[in-house]
């Protein structure tokens, strides 16, 4: 069968999530890298944490929770001005810089975001980059109230977009979320932007792992959970490719 419709997460698939370390550096000197990177761990961990316990919260309110959490940890006092300038730079994520011309490429598929992401912050995220113009969705699990990977998040796409399962692509770089779209049924497309390699190098370069080392161990590698992606790439570059040999 052949893809219909190429469905991307956001959050580190399409926007790297990285960026925040720019303005979480220049509000606490020397901080920066520690707090992107315990912020965005607790982000995920508050989102399924929510779901198992049936206490569904949308993102907007995840992502303030998990940065009160890592400021107060960290024993970093704070002001509200700066809070909210940290809080903002979600809705001003940069582009990857293939992520365009990518997605330009497949114009004749339906394109959709399907993001953990509440609406509020996709809406502000896809018109400040311009893929507004684009996609024909920005889908967000809101609707579900349930976070991915809950089967309940991917079904939105084919409720959406009205395409089965078995005509969709999902592009992730979260291995979590790639997993879970597979368990779905979805056609599924890894982004693979840190190799084994590369990540074991990395920590033996130093006796003591650096923040954004650990983050990569935790969070870039594909996870141990008997499922696998039909493709594993490297950049977003790579899907038109696949797309039309498919």
């Amino acid at each position: 069968m052949s893809i219909k419709a190429v469905v991307f997460d956001a959050y580190g698939t399409l926007y790297d999530i990285q960026s925040v370390a720019a303005v979480t550096e220049e509000t606490f000197p020397d901080y920066g890298e520690m707090i992107t990177q315990i912020w965005r761990i607790k982000q995920l961990e508050y989102s399924w944490l929510r779901s198992l316990m049936g206490r569904y919260e949308s993102f907007a309110t995840i992502t303030r929770e998990s940065l009160a959490y890592t400021l107060r940890v960290l024993g970093l006092s704070y002001e509200g001005e700066a809070f909210e300038r940290m809080i903002d730079k979600y809705r001003h994520l940069e582009l990857y810089p293939d992520a365009m011309a990518a997605i330009e490429a497949m114009a004749d598929r339906k394109l959709a975001i399907l993001s953990n992401g509440s609406p509020d912050m996709l809406d502000a995220l896809v018109r400040n980059t311009g893929l507004d113009r684009v996609l024909h969705a920005t889908i967000s699990v809101d609707a579900n109230r349930i976070f991915k990977p809950s089967p309940q998040a991917y079904s939105l796409i084919e409720s959406t977009l009205a395409i089965p399962p078995a005509s969709v692509l999902f592009v992730s770089s979260n291995p979590w979320d790639a997993c879970g779209a597979k368990a779905f049924g979805l056609n599924v497309a890894w982004i693979e932007r840190v190799t084994p390699e590369a990540m074991a190098l990395a920590c033996v370069e130093s006796e003591t792992i650096a923040p954004v080392t650990m983050f990569k161990a935790l969070r870039t590698q594909m996870d141990e959970l008997g499922l696998a992606p039909d493709h594993r790439i490297r950049s977003l570059a790579e899907l038109p490719g696949i797309v039309n040999a498919a």
